[in-house]
C-alpha cells in the first residue's frame, strides 16, 4: 500500500503539472472532498482509488511510489545524466519532490538538469520554478560559479516569459558575480548574453550596446558557439538602434564562419535571424529572406525543435504579408495559431501582432486596433519598451497601408 504524506504530495504534483482542478481530476468516480483529503495526507489511499487516479492522470501506479530520499536522487540523477529521455527526467523530478534529507549539491545538479530539459521543451513556467529554487540553493551553498550560472539561466527564462525587468536584475547579478570572482570566460560571456538581450528589450540600448561590445571583445579570438551567439546578440542590439547594415555585417560573420556541425540548432537560428533582418529593411528584401528561410528549413528537418519550426512558419507568414499575399499569410498564421505555441513571449506577441494586422487588412479594423493596443499596453507594463514601440509603429504602418496614407 502507498504511504502518506508522500502519496498526497505526489498526487498534487501530477495534477498541477497537467493543469487539472481537483474537480476535473475526480470526475464522476470520486468526490472532490475525498481527493482533497488524499492530497493533504489525511486519508490513506485504497488500491481502487490509486488505480482510478493513475488512469485519470495517464500514469502507471508506480508513479506514486516513494523511494529512499538521498539514494533515489543520486540514482535518478546518474540515470538522467546519461539518458535525457522524458521518462528519466520525470523520474528525477519525482525524486526532487521528496525534498528532505537530500545532499544540496546533488539537488542543485538535479534542478539544473531538469530546468535545462524544461527549457528545451519550451516549458518556461516549470523551468522558472526549478530555477528559482536553484538560485536560492546556490546562495545557500555560497559557491560563486553555481550562483552565477543559476542567475544567468533565470534571467534567460524570465526574458522568455516576458518579464523583462526581473530578467535585467537577474542578469546583472550574474554578471557582477562573474566579474567579482573572475570566473571563466564561459560564465562571463553567458551572463553578458543574458544581460544584453534583457537590456535591449527593456529599451536600455546604450547599456546594451556597451555590454554587447564587451561581449564581442571577450569572444573575439574564438569561433565556437559563444562567438556566434555574441555576434548574433550584438546584431540584435544594432537592429534595435536602427543600424541594420552593421547588424547584417555581424550576422554575416556568424553565418560564414559558424558551421552546422558545431551546433545545428544555433546554425538554423542564425538563418532565421538573418531572414527576419531582411524583412525589417525598407523596403523588405524578401528574396534574401526566402533564401535564409529555405536554409533554415533544411536544418529544421534534423533539429526537430517545435518552437523553432513555429517561428519559421510565422516568419513565412510575415514574408507573405509584406508581399501582399494576405490569404497566404492568413493560412500560414492559422497553422501556428491552431497549435499549442511553444515560442518565447516575444515571438508569441509577434504572432498576435500579425494576426491583428491581418484583421485590419481583412476589414475588421476596430478588432485589430483593439488587439494591437492591448498588446502594446501589456508590453509597456512588462517594461518591454522596445517591443511596445515596435507594436505602435506597426499599427501606424498598417493603418496607413489600409487608408493609403503615409505614417507619421
Amino acid at each position: 500500500m502507498l504511504e502518506q504524506p508522500f502519496f498526497g504530495r505526489r498526487l498534487k504534483q501530477l495534477r498541477n503539472e497537467r493543469g487539472l482542478s481537483q474537480a476535473a481530476l475526480a470526475g464522476d468516480g470520486m468526490s472532490t472532498g475525498y481527493l482533497s483529503r488524499l492530497e493533504s495526507g489525511a486519508r490513506q489511499p485504497t488500491a481502487r482509488a490509486v488505480e482510478y487516479l493513475a488512469a485519470r492522470l495517464g500514469v502507471k501506479v508506480a508513479a506514486f511510489e516513494e523511494p529512499g530520499a538521498t539514494d533515489s536522487l543520486a540514482q535518478a540523477l546518474a540515470i538522467a545524466t546519461s539518458d535525457h529521455s522524458d521518462a528519466t527526467v520525470e523520474a528525477l523530478e519525482r525524486a526532487l519532490a521528496l525534498g528532505d534529507g537530500q545532499d544540496p549539491l546533488l539537488r542543485w545538479q538535479a534542478l539544473w538538469l531538469v530546468a535545462q530539459w524544461r527549457r528545451g521543451h519550451n516549458q518556461h513556467a516549470q523551468e522558472r520554478r526549478h530555477l528559482e529554487e536553484l538560485v536560492t540553493l546556490g546562495d545557500e551553498l555560497g559557491l560563486p560559479p553555481l550562483r552565477a550560472r543559476g542567475f544567468t539561466q533565470l534571467a534567460r527564462c524570465l526574458r522568455a516569459c516576458g518579464e523583462i525587468g526581473p530578467a535585467v536584475e537577474a542578469a546583472r547579478t550574474a554578471h557582477q558575480l562573474a566579474r567579482d570572482h573572475e570566473l571563466p570566460v564561459k560564465d562571463l560571456a553567458g551572463s553578458l548574453l543574458a544581460l544584453v538581450s534583457a537590456e535591449a528589450e527593456a529599451g536600455r540600448l546604450s547599456e546594451a550596446r556597451a555590454h554587447a561590445d564587451e561581449l564581442t571583445a571577450l569572444t573575439g579570438d574564438r569561433y565556437d558557439t559563444l562567438w556566434a551567439e555574441a555576434r548574433w546578440t550584438a546584431a540584435a542590439v544594432r537592429v534595435r538602434q536602427g543600424d541594420l547594415e552593421a547588424a547584417q555585417e555581424l550576422l554575416e560573420q556568424a553565418l560564414e564562419r559558424f558551421g552546422s556541425a558545431q551546433d545545428l540548432a544555433l546554425w538554423t537560428r542564425l538563418r532565421v535571424a538573418a531572414a527576419r533582418l531582411h524583412v525589417l529593411k525598407t523596403p523588405p528584401e524578401l528574396d534574401a529572406a526566402e533564401q535564409h528561410i529555405e536554409q533554415a528549413e533544411a536544418g529544421l528537418a534534423f533539429v526537430g525543435i517545435s518552437a523553432l519550426e513555429q517561428e519559421v512558419i510565422s516568419l513565412r507568414a510575415d514574408i507573405a504579408f509584406h508581399a501582399g499575399r494576405f490569404a497566404d499569410a492568413r493560412a500560414l498564421l492559422d497553422r501556428v495559431r491552431g497549435r499549442d505555441p511553444h515560442m518565447t513571449y516575444r515571438n508569441r506577441v509577434r504572432l498576435d501582432v500579425l494576426h491583428s494586422r491581418l484583421l485590419i487588412i481583412e476589414g475588421e479594423e476596430q478588432e485589430g486596433l483593439r488587439r494591437m493596443r492591448q498588446l502594446a499596453e501589456e508590453a509597456q507594463a512588462a517594461s518591454n519598451i522596445d517591443l511596445a514601440a515596435d507594436i505602435w509603429r506597426l499599427l501606424a504602418e498598417t493603418l496607413a497601408q489600409c487608408h493609403g496614407t503615409t505614417p507619421a
